[in-house]
Formats: C-alpha cells, structure tokens, sequence
C-alpha cells in the first residue's frame, strides 16, 4: 500500500472517529468525562472556523494535522468498548447516507468566543498598561 493510500485511510478514520464521537456524546453508557472531552473535540472538529486560521503558514494546519487527531484519539480511547463499537456503526451509516460530516454552529461559536477572549487578554495584556 502506498504511503498516499495509507494517508487517505487514517483522514478517512479520523472523520469517521470525529462523527463517532458526535453519536457517543449522546449514548447513556459514555462515562461523564468522556463526554466532556468528546464534546469539545466534536465542537471544534465540526466547527466551521478553526481555533488558528488556516491562511496562517504552518500553523494553520498544525491544529487540522497534529493536535485534532490526538484529541479524537484520546476521547475515542476513553470510552468503552461497546459504545465505540455501536457508535462507528452510527456514524458508518450517518457518513454512507449523508455523505458529509455534520456542523456545529455551538462549536463555530465557542470558536469565536475563544478568539474574543483571546483578544481581549492581548489588550489588557499589552495595550492597557501603556495607557
């Protein structure tokens, strides 16, 4: 197998884990703190704006290529067995029906509301003792 196949199955893997996560944080049987962390990935995995721009070089992609598929892997890792096992399931027949991954207009807006935060302790950080 090439390593451009190899490339295309584990991106393939990881949306499907991320919608995995999407049916696990409704599942009864997921652990609380399994939930909370899936939740916040599934937030900003299927938010529409990224925690750091994608036109940004290098950087932008660091979030898409290194840090959401460890999140994924570690909230996948927390829940039991069985629910991933019914929950890929789900999201296997969510992906096969609906052909795209859903969005999360929540998770676009604790986006945004992150780069507001982040903005205002610049401001107070930077701009405010000089005045």
């Amino acid at each position: 197998m090439a390593v451009g196949d190899k490339l295309k199955n584990w991106a393939k893997r990881i949306k499907r884990d991320a919608v995995t996560l999407w049916f696990a944080g409704k599942h009864p049987a997921t652990p609380w703190y399994a939930k909370a962390l899936g939740v916040f990935v599934v937030a900003y995995a299927l938010s529409p704006i990224d925690l750091v721009p994608d036109f940004i070089p290098v950087l932008g992609y660091v979030d898409d290529v290194l840090l959401l598929p460890a999140l994924i892997w570690l909230a996948i890792r927390l829940l039991p067995p069985e629910v991933v096992a019914d929950c890929r399931k789900q999201a296997d027949a969510w992906m096969e029906t609906q052909g795209a991954k859903p969005s999360s207009r929540v998770g676009a807006f604790v986006i945004v509301l992150l780069w507001i935060a982040a903005g205002a302790a610049l401001w107070v950080w930077l701009v405010q003792p000089r005045l």
